[in-house]
């Protein structure tokens, strides 16, 4: 026999058992409503099976474990689905949880089910597998997964198997009507449990106080081949405990922090050996459990069992209740149950009893006064703790000292509440502390894993600049060989010429920038007042005579190559040099007027300038105005191709006039006689342009043209266009502000518009004079651009199967990514094959890539500020309105963009051969499937009404752009799309 020890304090509440334990366990009624919450357990809730409508059987698996602390469900009779959604569950709370509900239909049909033959020849893993599919757990406290603590023999010696039968707490009679009435059940549980975890010894802790039961289980365990001994304890709260039981039953306390396993004992409920005798012998999963159903206000005090999922009120009308005189319905026991204020809450597979109190049985509990310091908590605390001092820390929130003080420790088991003269609730702080320490410490945890997130962030990034570094050296060491090898062929040609306008204009822009660099190195000098500003200024003065240098000889060699190419004088060419003059003249003086205002130095070098660039835009315009005045020698080239795309630029500038204009006659807003005058400009212009064309067709030869350098005029329309906008926004602010300098902001804005059309007049008027003819392509890069998208698809497609098989849950994103990829390629197979229709072809090719880039940014721009403005709706902000007006406007921008883009693809159509034809086509057919496909998928997402549904319709459009352009290209080419395709491609 076993010595019996004991543990520090515990106390003898009253008992009142005996009201619950004189009948047999009977079978509660079938409900016509089971509601079965996830989560039964400490773990993960477990993940449904079924669905709404279906029919289940009695012992069928209704949902499966999640994760390693988990454990599955089992419907509890036959019946249909009806509900899987919140309701309420049993907690402190009145908390609502995910459930199944199960309307039964009464028939309580098994499915087929039958024990193991011999489950010793079985492995333990599989074994202990069998029992988790089972849905057992813990059945006498808090619900934890059985299989978890199976699974401790494999790193740990388990010494000692302990089987609580204490059945400590007052009103509980559940355990002892088992132990008497189905004791070789638990025998046969046991039996399995030492199988998996080889004891040496096993002991069942039961209190003096159910002396049937104790002699039921000695008559039991009497046969027995196991090293089985039934001690008998005396009666006092909590010995049921975990650890108090281990210290009354083997002297050795579990130390702070740890489990019993880390001292080689294992802990199991009657209950639980019971219904792992029922898994393994029966194949009956855990679906029900006996539960007491006591109290004052209950006819029928007894002990039933109970189908997992019965609601309180059936059992309750079960009992006979008498609901007048019903005060109080707790959950588990008077000590460390809850009160439910809800009769709908169901049984779960840790509930073992339902008191029914009135109000003389548990009276409501009385006010709290301050603590006297009494010391009686402590004497009574079976973890040896010091409740008062863990008061004080939780009432004060100081939860740090709290747990060095082992709060965590605390069984919450209300001894202390119970014996505490001033009537402290103390469990309820102890709860509440923990549960702020849990959240504090999920918070920290999720701050850590942001900040590695961040840390590693940065280091890919910084991995990012080293690498980007890395390769911009070894372009700028190829590009000094490529240099210094061109030199060389320089050096081996001594015959050509120095005066090449290429290399004149390359030298002067780099005079330009170190005299940019030396001005800077200057001023920066001067304001510092440093010590070497004399030599500082002479190198300025000198970079300076040198870029004067530099331009003049680009001047002159630019003469020269217009004197020699032909007779007469370059008009347009003059035009663009009067053009680009101009500008750099107001830049000047805009440079100089503002030094003027805010009294800065270098007012005479800027005023020098000036002077200078006004001397050189009266010539220039001279130039200009001579050359339109002298007769011609020459007849003129003509490009029909650059007339037709002019001709289309100008009926696409009167449609946006005429657009204008009839938005201003609508709204009655603007300028509608200025708009009127436009519109008849941009008429004479489309009938002048069109005139010019049909003309030059009729008997006109085509020619090259010169090429004009457009990138600085471009870079001078964007640099002005973006200070527009910076300043029309700065202005804006203040205006909203209501600060004094808003109007003069606004004047400000004007002129910066009026800079801003000059700079676009200058560049439009350049590029209609630049019709180059198109050069030879290199086609290797484009292919290996192609080769390389190709490669990529195929790996993202293999890396997203793999997923998709796995089952992991990012398979879709990596779906998503390779449809991505698979737009960038063919993409690049487009580039690739127009490049070899280009290559082809003898006639000239206008370069379509910079205008299909400004229409996408264009389109870019108008999805990003169409979304800012629809999540600014929906939120209620005051700017919704002027964000969709800023929507409007961009969209007009990408009108424009767009039937620019499409004026020029229409101005060049080459004479495609019949096999590039056919790659066309197949382009237009394969945007035409991922339209199709991509439309299908939106209407599926959108009657399932799913989150995603509008932002794939808006995936749909895209695609269908894209469709649009290949068709417009296959029918450029000459082919030809039958009139009901388009129509297919709607979305219902």
């Amino acid at each position: 026999m076993s010595s019996v020890h004991s543990f520090h304090g515990g106390i003898h509440p009253p008992e009142n058992k005996r009201q619950s334990n004189g009948a047999p366990i009977q079978a509660a009624p079938i409900p016509a409503k089971l509601v079965l919450p996830l989560s039964q357990h400490i773990g993960a809730p477990a993940e449904p099976l079924v669905k709404v409508g279906d029919r289940v059987l009695k012992g069928q698996v209704i949902a499966e474990p999640i994760g390693r602390i988990s454990v599955s469900l089992h419907a509890p009779t036959s019946g249909t689905i009806s509900m899987i959604g919140p309701q309420p569950v049993p907690h402190a709370s009145g908390m609502e949880a995910n459930c199944i509900v199960i309307e039964t239909d009464g028939q309580d049909e098994w499915i087929e089910h039958s024990g193991l033959e011999d489950y010793k020849s079985l492995s333990k893993q599989e074994l202990i597998g069998y029992i988790r599919n089972y849905g057992i757990a813990g059945m006498g406290g808090a619900g934890f997964p059985t299989d978890v603590k199976l699974h401790l023999g494999d790193d740990h010696i388990v010494n000692t198997l302990i089987i609580n039968a204490a059945e400590c707490e007052p009103y509980i009679t559940a355990d002892d009507l088992l132990i008497r009435e189905r004791s070789d059940q638990i025998l046969g549980g046991i039996e399995v449990i030492a199988h998996l975890l080889n004891p040496s010894h096993i002991l069942i802790g039961i209190e003096d106080n159910k002396p049937q039961a104790i002699r039921a289980l000695e008559d039991t365990v009497r046969g027995s081949r196991l090293n089985i001994d039934v001690v008998v304890v005396p009666t006092k709260y909590p010995s049921g405990g975990e650890k108090q039981l281990i210290k009354l039953l083997t002297g050795v306390e579990v130390p702070s922090g740890r489990i019993p396993a880390d001292v080689g004992i294992v802990c199991q409920n009657v209950g639980t050996a019971s219904a792992i005798f029922r898994a393994v012998h029966q194949g009956e999963p855990l679906i029900s459990r006996v539960v007491t159903i006591t109290g004052d206000a209950v006819n029928q005090r007894h002990n039933l069992e109970v189908l997992i999922g019965t609601q309180y009120s059936e059992l309750l009308d079960a009992s006979s209740v008498r609901r007048d005189d019903l005060y109080r319905l707790v959950m588990g026991g008077p000590m460390m149950g809850f009160t439910m204020n809800n009769e709908a809450i169901p049984v779960v597979k840790t509930t073992n009893c339902i008191i029914a109190a009135t109000h003389e049985e548990m009276p409501p509990a009385p006010p709290a006064m301050n603590c006297i310091r009494c010391g009686m908590c402590e004497q009574v605390c079976p973890a040896e703790l010091l409740p008062q001092q863990l008061h004080w820390f939780a009432k004060g929130k100081e939860y740090e000292k709290a747990k060095h003080h082992n709060l965590f420790d605390c069984i919450e088991c209300g001894a202390c509440s119970y014996v505490c003269p001033s009537n402290i609730p103390l469990v309820q702080y102890y709860r509440n502390a923990k549960a702020e320490i849990r959240q504090e410490e999920v918070e920290k945890q999720k701050a850590e894993y942001a900040r590695q997130r961040f840390e590693a962030r940065q280091a890919r990034l910084e991995q990012e600049k080293i690498e980007k570094e890395l390769r911009r050296k070894a372009r700028a060491e190829q590009a000094a060989k490529a240099q210094a090898s061109k030199k060389d062929s320089v050096a081996a040609k001594p015959a050509a010429s120095t005066d090449d306008p290429k290399a004149l204009k390359t030298a002067a822009a780099v005079a330009r920038t170190k005299l940019k660099k030396a001005q800077k190195a200057f001023e920066q000098a001067k304001d510092a007042s440093a010590d070497n500003l004399p030599e500082l200024e002479a190198a300025f003065k000198a970079a300076e005579q040198k870029a004067n240098d530099a331009q003049t000889k680009l001047e002159n060699a630019e003469k020269g190559v217009t004197s020699a190419a032909s007779g007469a004088p370059d008009i347009k060419a003059l035009k663009t040099a009067a053009a680009v003059a101009r500008t750099k003249l107001k830049k000047a003086q805009t440079a100089l007027k503002s030094a003027e205002e805010k009294g800065q130095d270098g007012i005479e070098a800027l005023r020098e300038t000036v002077k200078t660039l006004d001397a050189k835009s009266e010539a220039a315009q001279k130039a200009y105005d001579d050359a339109q005045s002298a007769p011609a020698q020459v007849e003129p080239v003509v490009d029909i191709k650059q007339l037709k795309t002019a001709a289309a630029v100008a009926r696409t500038k009167l449609k946006q006039a005429e657009k204008a204009l009839a938005k201003a006659q609508e709204s009655g807003e603007g300028d509608i006689a200025e708009l009127e005058a436009k519109v008849k400009e941009q008429q004479a212009k489309v009938e002048s342009t069109q005139q010019a064309f049909e003309a030059a067709e009729s008997g006109g030869t085509a020619a090259a043209t010169p090429i004009v350098d457009l990138a600085p005029l471009k870079e001078e329309m964007e640099k002005a266009l973006a200070k527009v906008e910076k300043a029309d926004a700065a202005a804006k602010n203040a205006e909203e502000k209501g600060l004094p300098a808003a109007e003069k902001m606004k004047a400000g804005v004007e002129k910066l518009r009026g800079k801003y059309e000059e700079a676009k007049q200058a560049y439009e008027s350049a590029q209609q004079s630049s019709a180059p003819s198109a050069p030879a392509i290199d086609l290797a890069p484009l292919k290996e651009d192609m080769d390389k998208a190709l490669a990529k698809v195929e790996k993202a497609e293999a890396a997203a199967k793999n997923a998709e098989e796995k089952g992991l849950p990012a398979a879709e994103k990596m779906k998503a990514g390779v449809e991505k990829l698979r737009g960038k390629y063919e993409e690049a197979k487009q580039a690739y094959e127009a490049a070899q229709h280009s290559s082809a072809s003898n006639a000239p090719v206008v370069d379509l890539a910079p205008l299909k880039e400004d229409m996408e940014k264009a389109l870019a721009k108008v999805e990003k500020a169409d979304a800012a403005a629809k999540n600014a709706e929906e939120k209620g902000l005051p700017t919704a309105e002027k964000m969709k007006a800023g929507v409007e406007k961009l969209r007009g921008k990408y009108e424009e963009a767009k039937q620019a883009y499409d004026a020029a693809l229409n101005a060049s159509a080459p004479t495609v051969p019949a096999a590039n034809l056919d790659a066309l086509k197949a382009d237009m057919d394969s945007a035409r499937s991922k339209v199709e496909k991509a439309a299908a998928a939106a209407k599926n997402a959108e009657e399932k009404g799913l989150p995603t549904a509008e932002k794939m319709k808006a995936g749909v459009e895209k695609l269908r752009g894209k469709y649009e352009e290949a068709k417009q290209a296959y029918v450029a080419a000459g082919g030809t799309v039958e009139a009901a395709q388009p129509d297919t491609l709607t979305i219902d």
